[in-house]
């Protein structure tokens, strides 16, 4: 009986010992087959254009496909919940963005915790909101737009891509930081609330630079602000809204890679080292440059910061604003 107690120990040893050093091997040989990149919006968005840049480069430095697997649906989560339930090998990646944190109020029920069941890699870039109103409204600066606003209560309205999404939420924020009474119209996805927005259907939005630049510089839309704490460089003229009488308002637009959690520490950092050193690339830096993104380049660690406090930040806006999405 001794003795097979004793065979059981060493057998039970003789594993964990080999675990690590099996792991080790995994990670110094990957990536050896194609990897799978998770965009769970449709093409052409800022993750998709940002998931075919890395992934293009990755595959030049690794002799490896990166496939990118568009999963729209359900504001991201299918394409998460998707990546949360593969296996932690690193050939299953996310591109995720700032509504994810937002999903974690929004929703009573996921099928995931988005900061347990993912492992951060990098903080890839941000992107402010543009506060963008149609030509035809006579504001031209933030104050005047609250004073239409104000003068005439429930008569403005401010167009987002879908209830819950970031640029909902920064238009509930800047209703209650400003005090004013202005209506939400909730449209599938950001082009056709764009759409609108030029037709004159909606007052205004806070749109991605993506979106608005190419109307603003044609004249078909007015840029009264930038939501980030600091002025945007594509629009450098255009204050932000802290500058123009609401100190402290910083609302961002930003995407990120995850892994599933588990995934080898060793793993992480060769996708982290080689995600950041493309993000160093001259011609990445042109290209993300020309869609309004500044590039971060984080380590995982930093990440998974930024992560938790967003979480905080947008649960409180959710409550405050009472927006549901079940």
């Amino acid at each position: 009986m001794l003795l097979r107690i004793f065979a059981v120990l060493a057998q039970a040893t003789a594993f964990f010992m080999c675990a690590p050093a099996a792991a080790q091997s995994d990670a110094a040989s990957y990536p050896n087959r194609p990897i799978r990149f998770v965009v769970p919006f449709l093409a052409g968005g800022p993750s998709d254009v940002l998931a075919r840049t890395l992934g293009v480069k990755m595959n030049q430095d690794w002799s490896q496909a990166v496939v990118v697997d568009n999963r729209a649906g359900a504001a991201g989560i299918i394409g998460a919940d998707l990546v949360a339930k593969s296996a932690p090998d690193g050939y299953t990646l996310l591109m995720a963005q700032v509504g994810d944190t937002i999903s974690m109020s929004l929703y009573s029920k996921l099928p995931y915790n988005f900061e347990r069941d993912f492992a951060p890699i990098t903080l890839v870039g941000f992107t402010p909101f543009i506060l963008v109103v149609h030509p035809a409204l006579s504001a031209k600066k933030v104050q005047e737009l609250i004073a239409l606003a104000k003068a005439k209560p429930g008569g403005l309205t401010f167009a987002s891509g879908g209830t819950g999404v970031a640029s909902h939420l920064a238009g509930e924020l800047f209703k209650s930081t400003a005090g004013i009474d202005i209506v939400h119209v909730p449209y599938k996805g950001q082009a056709p609330a764009t759409a609108d927005l030029l037709g004159g259907q909606v007052s205004f939005m806070f749109n991605n630079p993506i979106t608005s630049l190419p109307h603003v510089r044609a004249g078909k839309m007015r840029a009264l602000a930038v939501s980030t704490a600091k002025r945007f460089s594509g629009l450098p003229d255009v204050p932000t809204v802290a500058e123009s009488g609401f100190p402290g308002f910083d609302v961002g637009f930003w995407l990120g890679t995850l892994a599933p959690a588990g995934t080898p520490r060793a793993v992480i950092g060769k996708l982290n080292a080689e995600m950041v050193r493309i993000l160093r690339v001259p011609d990445v830096i042109e290209r993300l440059g020309a869609m309004g993104v500044e590039i971060v380049g984080s380590t995982p660690e930093e990440f998974a910061r930024v992560i938790r406090a967003d979480v905080v930040k947008w649960g409180k806006v959710v409550r405050d604003s009472g927006a549901k999405a079940d």
